[in-house]
């Protein structure tokens, strides 16, 4: 239907793309959107990261409109991600608060918005997704610079951050920020643990491509965000990194195990025994990591099995349809179910915060556009004899796999920090896909 719409006005508008130099240079419009979006993130409010997207999304449907011969093309994937976009509109209609639920989900549009756009940009660009990580990577190396600075500084907290009741002076961790708005050291371990698989693909790019000082720099800033994430002191985030340490071992074993068994082993053995050394000699990253495992003797711990609890009660008597989108709505409604003293603004669990949003064949369809996504990217990376191509897949992969991780126990991936990343890495795969199966 939408392409018939499109094939009508490009048939009967050619004489706007003839004379419109915005229309017929419209793809170098699109990339740098795209790449400002990144770039706004570290520094400016949501609104003003909206704005660049919403750009960036008007921009393509003028492709679309304008530009011969351009049409929307669905994959398996996208199918599952239509279906969770209309149970999210149908959410809306029937949620008690349209209002706040309507803010919810204008949110939710604009993520769709731009995972559309990408993913159509890179479907005929595939060369930009270097100069895209690298842009991700560059950000996440700022973040880490200033993350590193924040903790010899000694920043003070901007709230409470963690129970600090039960623990020793030398065991109270400094929990750097950033500058991604608003202040939250959870949000930066987010933003890491969505943005360092880019970083080491490119640092690999590079490798590939012989460029081995700016690989040696980028190796640097790589480790840096690295041990900046553990700085953090989100927990959920030090999960995360785990399954991107795992995944970088996994996929590189595709290249060097069979050659390089020896290099190998030693690199995974250095890095395990690195980490070890890190927590066994900083008390405070070794206090951080035990009180995962606290259960309800940390407050936090506490707290969020509260909220879960509170949570998945909502969902109960809202299983089919849910609330309706956005942690405002989620917030007034919240209060009616809530254990007095434990206020909260989100589930804390992103699979439980769509169920309770959108009710529960959104969550299935949401889920089944993470998975159909998943298992289309790992069959190529299996197959595929292009190196970047693995490369570039494998980060979007892992990235996404650690995302899901980290939301077991954390909503900060609802923040546009992470969206955009996020739907970044779910366009690398479905792109890719229709590339692979084309060519």
């Amino acid at each position: 239907m939408f392409n018939r719409l499109f094939n009508f006005t490009q048939n009967h508008t050619q004489f706007l793309y003839n004379n419109s130099l915005i229309i017929q240079n419209i793809d170098k419009f699109i990339y740098l959107s795209i790449l400002a979006v990144f770039a706004a993130s570290t520094i400016f409010p949501s609104d003003y990261i909206g704005l660049i997207a919403i750009l960036t999304t008007i921009l393509t449907i003028i492709k679309l409109l304008f530009v011969k011969d351009e049409k929307l093309e669905a994959t398996g994937s996208e199918i599952w991600l239509l279906a969770y976009f209309m149970l999210v509109v149908v959410s809306l209609a029937g949620s008690s608060l349209f209002a706040l639920s309507l803010k919810g989900f204008l949110k939710t549009f604009i993520y769709l918005g731009f995972y559309l756009s990408i993913a159509h940009f890179l479907k005929k660009n595939k060369d930009k997704i270097f100069p895209i990580f690298l842009t991700i990577g560059l950000c996440i190396s700022f973040e880490g610079i200033m993350g590193f600075l924040q903790n010899f500084a000694h920043v003070e907290e901007i709230s409470t951050w963690q129970d600090v009741s039960k623990l020793n002076p030398e065991e109270v961790m400094t929990r750097v920020y950033g500058t991604l708005k608003p202040y939250n050291p959870n949000l930066l371990g987010g933003y890491f643990v969505a943005g360092i698989p880019a970083l080491y693909a490119v640092v690999a790019a590079l490798f590939v491509d012989k460029k081995y000082n700016l690989a040696i720099l980028g190796g640097i800033c790589a480790l840096l965000s690295s041990v900046a994430l553990f700085l953090t002191g989100c927990r959920g985030s030090y999960i995360g990194m785990m399954v991107i340490l795992a995944g970088t071992f996994l996929v590189s074993a595709k290249y060097l195990w069979q050659n390089y068994k020896a290099i190998y082993i030693s690199i995974v053995g250095g890095c395990v025994a690195l980490m070890t050394s890190a927590i066994l000699l900083s008390a405070s990253l070794r206090a951080r990591i035990l009180s995962i495992f606290a259960m309800r003797q940390d407050s936090s711990n506490s707290f969020r099995f509260n909220v879960y609890q509170s949570s998945f009660n909502m969902f109960k008597e809202n299983w089919l349809l849910g609330i309706g989108c956005g942690n405002k709505n989620f917030r007034e409604i919240y209060g009616i179910y809530m254990r007095t003293g434990f206020d909260a603004l989100s589930a804390y669990n992103i699979f439980l915060e769509i169920a309770v949003e959108s009710g529960i064949f959104a969550l299935i369809a949401f889920l089944g556009f993470i998975i159909t996504n998943l298992v289309d990217g790992i069959k190529i990376i299996l197959k595929s004899t292009n190196t970047k191509q693995v490369i570039f897949l494998s980060a979007a992969v892992i990235s996404i796999c650690a995302l899901m991780v980290h939301g077991l126990v954390d909503t900060v991936f609802f923040r546009p920090q992470l969206q955009f990343i996020f739907w970044t890495m779910a366009a690398v795969i479905s792109s890719e896909k229709k590339s692979y199966l084309q060519g």
